[in-house]
This record gives C-alpha cells, structure tokens and sequence, in this order.
C-alpha cells in the first residue's frame, strides 16, 4: 500500500474520476442511461464547475486513479460566536472492486477528514451504503439522533 496516495485530484484527472463514477452506477444498478463516453465530458464540465462546493479527493497509484471520495461543501448560516461556519458531506467514496478489503476505503475517508479539518468545517456527515457503514464508524463517524432526513426527490442517482 505504500504506493499509493490520497490527494486532491488534478484537473487532467477528471476524466478517470467521472468513470468511476460511471463503473459504480453500473455495478450497483446496471447499465446506465447514458454512454460512458456522453457521460465523461458533461461529468469533467460538472466538476470543473462546481469546484468551490465539491471537492474530490483521489487514489493513485503509479498515476492511475484507483478511487475517489467527493466532499461537498455547504456554508452556514453565522452565529454570533461564530460568522464563518461550514460543513461537508461525503459523498461518492468509490474504490475500484479489484482494489477493496484491503483497507483503502478507509485510507481514503481518513483522507478526506483531514481535508475537512484543513478547511476548518464543523462538521462532515455522509449518507453510506450498508456495506461501508463499518468502514466509517472505524474512522470516528456516528449515528446522531439530532440529524435527520427527508427523502423529497424522485431521483433514482446513488
């Protein structure tokens, strides 16, 4: 495992995070609506836009990515104490199949975390598979009685 390494992705490697994105679409729910290849640009323009609210962080070895984890970055709203808040949420953990149960899922949310400190959030939730619920609650991630949420769209998006 010492070869590989948790960073933030590049621009040039959007491209490969956006299949990702599209394998897992594909292993979880079977062949998407889209083609891989009409996917990927309208995916790399997505994340170029959104790059002040979502951030993705990468897992490389010998510059293939081999994973990613996206934390989506939300503003609150000031306290007195407090002016400037922000929290974040996991989203999109993903590890190549050929790559898991070798711990680098957690590599990868460990990553993540620390970004999240940097950044000064106070807070990171993430809505997980039933598979990783482990893996997170490994890295300091609990059940809150306080967080709460309300399913509101019809989308069918993982």
């Amino acid at each position: 495992m010492d070869d590989i390494v948790c960073r933030p992705a590049r621009p040039h490697e959007l491209a490969a995070v956006a299949e990702l994105r599209w394998r897992w679409v594909q292993e979880l729910y079977g062949t998407p609506d889209t083609t891989l290849e009409e996917f990927v640009p309208r995916f790399v323009a997505w994340a170029r836009e959104a790059e002040s609210s979502h951030r993705c962080m990468v897992m490389v070895r010998d510059d293939v990515v081999i994973g990613m984890a996206w934390l989506a970055i939300t503003r609150r709203v000031p306290h007195p104490r407090v002016f400037e808040r922000m929290s974040g949420d996991v989203q999109c953990t993903y590890v190549l199949p050929e790559e898991r149960d070798r711990g680098l899922g957690g590599k990868l949310i460990e990553a993540v975390l620390a970004w999240a400190r940097d950044l000064g959030l106070e807070r990171v939730t993430v809505h997980s598979s039933h598979r990783a619920v482990s893996a997170y609650s490994r890295h300091g991630f609990k059940v809150s009685s306080r967080l709460l949420q309300a399913e509101v769209g019809q989308g069918r998006a993982g």
